[in-house]
């Protein structure tokens, strides 16, 4: 059996998933298998024809569109390794990615390792690296908990994390009414199954940057996030002592979550719903920036649409 089983899902990546198992194919580390999973793809023709050259190589499935988690969950079910390492089939691992998180995993007695990526896009690259612009600061290191993840002070990315596949199926593998944030559930499943996960401190891959901030999509994830937290709630069982500090911690990330999709809103123009989500997010916690902003959003609206787009650079 493998010791590790990469599953990668794909869904429009054709133009990207050849330097994508390029970059699996090129690890030092080579006791692993290859499953990729077309999640019922529009450009089936060509991810087909990119696959060709690694056909022998990979277990390729074919499925209706499902979404990113029933993907890779059917990936997770045919897996047979030890570990299962995910990887967008947009993103690139470093040559010595396997081989660094599986020593991290076995020196560290932890159940999942995540490793820090270097953000490009068309050729460029950007100074902070995945972390980094995640956590505002420094990268994370040591380990990762469940109220560091609720209350966003900590991140995983889905490309840098390799974990124990029978910790995955412990926790129920990915939520699949979750089309957008089913990473965050997980992460948040495994920590209260117990799973030990830690940071290894080290950029180990390249991510692979393509989303347009005024996206439906980047709408959706704020959405989904909301989602994640409404789940915690509602179905965690939570004992009468770690209750009010969890729902402090999810009462604080949602008035965030608000805000920020608050300013997405604002700068689609979809003022009414701007103004809905400044007032959710004043409402959970007050402060004079939030009372500002709803303020604004009442009084000069299209006047705060063209200073955000201004600082995010849409015209």
């Amino acid at each position: 059996m493998p010791k590790v089983s990469v599953i990668i899902p794909a869904y429009n990546v054709a133009p990207f998933i050849g330097e994508t198992l390029d970059s699996v194919f090129a690890q030092t580390f080579t006791d692993y298998e290859v499953i990729v999973i077309n999640d019922g793809s529009p450009d089936t023709e060509d991810l087909e024809c990119a696959l060709a050259r690694f056909i022998d190589r990979i277990n390729y499935i074919k499925q209706e569109n499902r979404g990113a988690s029933a993907a890779r969950n059917r990936g997770l079910r045919a897996a047979r390794g030890e570990f299962a390492a995910f990887l967008d089939a947009d993103d690139l691992w470093l040559p010595n990615y396997l081989d660094e998180q599986i020593k991290f995993t076995r020196e560290g007695n932890c159940d999942l390792v995540c490793a820090d990526a270097e953000v490009f896009s068309d050729g460029s690259r950007e100074e902070k690296t995945y972390l980094e612009s995640l956590m505002a600061g420094a990268p994370p290191t040591g380990d990762v908990t469940f109220i560091g993840l609720l209350s966003a002070e900590q991140s995983l990315i889905t490309s840098g994390v390799v974990v124990r596949r029978e910790r995955v199926f412990e926790a129920g593998l990915f939520d699949e009414a979750l089309p957008n944030s089913q990473d965050f559930d997980l992460w948040l499943r495994l920590a209260r199954h117990g799973a030990r996960m830690a940071y290894q401190r080290r950029v180990l891959l390249r991510y692979r940057s393509r989303e347009n901030s005024l996206s439906g999509d980047e709408v959706n994830v704020h959405r989904r996030e909301l989602r994640v937290l409404e789940k915690v709630e509602r179905s965690y069982d939570l004992s009468p002592a770690e209750r009010p500090e969890i729902v402090s911690v999810i009462e604080r990330r949602r008035a965030i979550l608000e805000f920020e999709l608050a300013k997405l809103y604002l700068a689609r123009g979809e003022f009414i719903r701007a103004r809905e989500s400044f007032r959710e997010a004043n409402r959970l916690r007050r402060s004079w920036k939030t009372h500002a902003a709803l303020g604004f959003s009442r009084l000069a609206p299209r006047l705060m649409q063209s200073l955000y787009q201004h600082r995010i650079g849409v015209a």
